[in-house]
């Protein structure tokens, strides 16, 4: 049976940034450290290599207080702009950039990207780099009919979100609207990637538990045609470490990249 879902107010109450980040990617006992960073970190890679995305402007939402997902988008976009609903996130998010000696430590993490690029030894210039292309740091709110309000943001080439929209959005109607609102953010012909988990309806930060919308793989590709997208690639890859399974109760993870048509 599915969690109750979890009002914004409850996240904002409850929700402790730097908890997630020590449960979710502390080398060796992170529950996202090893295989969904495989997964996400090479899957954008790709992305943006032999992929072929980029462009002048990356939107990403729900940014949460992580940079892994944005460490191969800063080779090929020049402005990035994050943004999460959440204040502790982005104060987090904010202390790595700002290089705060209390900042959440991601070099084994950047390392890997950098390897996945045929250069270890490069990890500080990446950093370097992301930090120069972040632009704006923005609250943003996926139920909102303009999720950054009060601000308008210019149409962006790409939109990337990483764990984020089965968390606002309590019905698969609500992710279907918030795809459409997406839409409107992009450049016709922009690029929408979304990486996440399939089926999960809870986990937990610390001793704190989040209800998250479960969702498959049929009504997420319905989803996407719904929004109005052409697909252009989905990927969805079976949980194998069990470890965790008290943690979050998840038990796939996806990627999907597609675009706004051209013309509508």
């Amino acid at each position: 049976m599915a969690a109750p879902h979890i009002s914004q107010q409850d996240y904002i109450n409850n929700f402790n940034a730097r908890d997630y980040l020590q449960t979710s990617y502390t080398p060796g006992k992170g529950i996202l450290f090893a295989e969904w960073i495989k997964f996400a970190t090479r899957n954008l890679h790709e992305t943006f290599t032999t992929g072929g995305v980029r462009g002048d402007t990356l939107l990403d939402f729900g940014t949460g207080a992580s940079i892994y997902h944005l460490l191969s988008a800063c080779e090929v976009f020049d402005k990035i702009i994050v943004s999460d609903f959440l204040e502790q996130n982005r104060a987090e998010f904010q202390k790595w950039l700002n290089k705060d000696p209390d900042a959440f430590d991601w070099t084994p993490i950047i390392k890997g990207v950098c390897e996945l690029e045929g250069n270890r030894e490069d990890s500080e210039k990446k950093a370097e780099k992301l930090r120069s292309k972040v632009k704006q740091v923005l609250k943003c709110d996926a139920l909102k009919r303009n999720p950054y309000d009060p601000v308008i943001v210019p149409p962006a080439d790409c939109l990337i979100s990483c764990l984020c929209l089965e968390a606002p959005c309590k019905d698969l109607e609500d992710f279907t609207n918030t795809l459409k609102k997406f839409k409107e953010l992009l450049k016709p012909g922009g690029h929408i990637i979304i990486q996440s988990v399939l089926n999960c309806s809870l986990y937990f930060v610390g001793n704190k538990s989040f209800s998250c919308l479960s969702i498959t793989k049929d009504e997420l590709e319905q989803a996407f045609k719904e929004a109005g997208y052409e697909i252009v690639k989905l990927k969805v890859v079976p949980r194998s470490e069990k470890i965790w399974a008290n943690v979050s109760d998840h038990s796939e993870y996806y990627y999907i990249h597609a675009r706004k048509p051209q013309k509508e």
